[in-house]
């Protein structure tokens, strides 16, 4: 089964940066939210209503943004209030409808599942939605380090580091813990590290985040969720005991145990986005070459190991790694995960059954090689992508046999 390159050369990113707002920043803010949120909600009324009609009617009227668009441009002529709003953030708004309703439209076409479609779009209550404005290139600017946005709105970022490009679009939003923050697209350039001649093969798991062909480039298990579970499940049980009944607006109490909640949440995902981010540019620093399994780690959350597969923060962690590599210029090959850990690295023969989760040790029957079962995976994705993995380390000449481990 053959190796698949992850994409080389320029790419996008997001730059993220904390928002300080004065008053009437915050409140052109929020009236535009306000504004931006109508744009949504008519948009579910529309497509319920065009639903109704086609299964009413047997005909097969369209919901898309062109017809979005035009309810809009008819709105904002008869409505001042909305007129006044930024009709740049409005059209993105449809244009986000528009890709969450077609993304489910394709899942029910493709008769998935109920647990596997993506629901269709829902109504966004003032107290519970998320404040999220999107702006393109034609609707902010950057002058003298703030973020003049469409509509007269001029907020200043934090700018904890530069932009390596122009931006082409921003998101402003506000997180769950009640922070706004500016998220800018920009085009990445490739920086090219010097050449190291080095290989490395990653394989992931549960027990361990990433186990390599180099024993100094293993990430063990943070733990970071573990940590904070205590005092998680302390919020969760106050806001449990303060849950208000369904279609009443929750009490004080209530939405402080959530914003605790929420800051400890976002605590944790900061100490995941720290470790994986770190190991990824220790890894392509060293190494020109890097196999990795595509491993998709969705199926764990119905298993009973889903608490700490969450924890490891997998996807994460492979995400920073690819993106890491292809900043950096390195060779990065995604490889198919199937019989990772059935196949031998040396031999490549493959056992007669699959091996229980409790045999950590890989033993091959054809040769004779015993290895840690992550290893002898870790090796097998050097050979997939099409390298010799007795030169993982950079040490042994190609061709050498593959020493047998301790």
């Amino acid at each position: 089964m053959t190796a698949q390159a992850a994409t080389q050369g320029a790419g996008h990113a997001r730059y993220t940066f904390r928002v300080r707002l004065s008053s009437a920043a915050r409140c052109l803010l929020e009236a535009e939210w306000d504004r931006c949120r109508w744009v949504w909600n008519e948009s579910v009324a529309k497509s319920m209503q065009v639903h109704r009609h086609n299964k009413a009617t047997g005909e097969k009227r369209t919901c898309g943004p062109a017809q979005l668009d035009k309810m809009l441009t008819e709105a904002r002529e008869r409505t001042p209030w909305l007129a006044e709003g930024s009709s740049v953030a409005q059209q993105q708004v449809i244009r986000d409808f528009g890709k969450s309703r077609a993304k489910a439209c394709k899942d029910i076409k493709d008769r998935l599942p109920m647990r596997q479609r993506a629901g269709m779009p829902r109504w966004k209550t003032r107290r519970e939605a998320a404040a999220s404005l999107n702006y393109t290139k034609r609707g902010f600017r950057l002058k003298d380090g703030a973020l003049h946005l469409a509509g007269g709105i001029v907020v200043r970022p934090v700018w904890s580091r530069e932009l390596p490009a122009v931006p082409s679009s921003v998101r402003v939003y506000r997180d769950a813990v009640g922070h706004w923050q500016a998220s800018f697209v920009v085009v990445v350039q490739v920086e090219p590290l010097p050449e190291t001649g080095r290989a490395i093969g990653v394989d992931w798991g549960v027990k361990q985040t990433a186990t390599t062909t180099s024993d100094t480039h293993d990430l063990p298990h943070a733990g970071h969720g573990r940590t904070a579970a205590q005092r998680l499940a302390r919020y969760q049980r106050m806001m449990a005991r303060r849950k208000p009944p369904k279609g009443q607006a929750g009490s004080k109490g209530y939405r402080q145990a959530k914003r605790q909640a929420a800051k400890l949440h976002r605590k944790v995902a900061a100490q995941r986005q720290d470790t994986g981010p770190k190991w990824a540019k220790a890894v392509v620093r060293d190494h020109d070459r890097i196999a990795v399994e595509d491993f998709r780690p969705k199926f764990l959350a119905r298993s009973n190991m889903a608490r700490k597969a969450a924890d490891a923060a997998i996807s994460a962690t492979k995400r920073a790694l690819i993106e890491m590599g292809r900043k950096h210029g390195r060779d990065v090959r995604l490889v198919h995960p199937a019989h990772t850990t059935m196949d031998c690295a040396r031999c490549g023969a493959r056992t007669k059954h699959a091996l229980p989760l409790s045999e950590r040790t890989y033993a091959c029957t054809a040769c004779g090689a015993v290895s840690p079962r992550d290893k002898n995976s870790a090796r097998v994705m050097l050979v997939r992508a099409g390298w010799n993995p007795a030169g993982a380390d950079g040490v042994s000449p190609p061709g050498a046999p593959l020493p047998e481990a301790a």
